[in-house]
């Protein structure tokens, strides 16, 4: 049996360091992992995302289309994006925050965050969506740096990393994160 977890967001929101941080937990849990990640034109603002395979099961670092547990987005319009991924009752945790592509703010289609929201929850039903608020997150830590380990901590809460807990995410932001971070991401991961 395996958990798979899709990890979304645009370049610099910190979706590989989420992945390094899901994937040590496990390990440290001492269940096999596959990690697979497509950084792409992450440098420019483009789509990232990760996929985490956790347990036996996970024979392959790819997760098939309609094969993923979750889906833990920083931003909104890529967890849309991801969806075809998402197994029927699968669970969606993401940030309500957008990143709005230059294209958009260009002339190109516009971003509606509303029909965006509005998509998720009709596709994913509002039992399997967990929706961060990610202004009163970073009010609280006092960046929007620690965003990725805030949603690391919500799907970790609505059981949406499998076998994998908080308290193993903790232990990981210990031995991964550079000492002068520890502290803002473990309060990031209790938010």
């Amino acid at each position: 049996m395996s958990t798979n977890v899709i990890l979304a967001g645009v370049g610099g929101q910190g979706a590989v360091l989420a992945s390094k941080l899901l994937a040590r937990a496990a390990m440290e849990r001492g269940l096999p992992v596959k990690t697979a990640e497509t950084i792409g034109m992450a440098q420019r603002g483009g789509s990232v995302f990760s996929h985490v395979r956790i347990g036996a099961g996970a024979h392959s670092p790819l997760i098939g289309r309609g094969r993923a547990d979750a889906i833990v987005a920083f931003e909104p319009a890529e967890a849309a994006r991801q969806l075809p991924f998402l197994r029927a009752h699968g669970m969606v945790v993401t940030s309500d925050a957008p990143v709005v592509p230059v294209s958009a703010a260009t002339g190109g289609p516009a971003y509606d965050l509303p029909a965006i929201m509005s998509y998720l929850r009709s596709a994913v039903g509002e039992k399997n969506l967990v929706v961060v608020d990610a202004a009163a997150a970073e009010r609280t830590l006092g960046t929007a740096k620690a965003l990725n380990v805030v949603l690391l901590g919500a799907a970790a809460r609505a059981g949406a990393l499998g076998p994998v807990t908080a308290d193993d995410l903790a232990d990981a932001v210990r031995a991964t994160v550079r000492p002068a971070f520890v502290e803002l991401d473990l309060a990031a991961l209790n938010l």
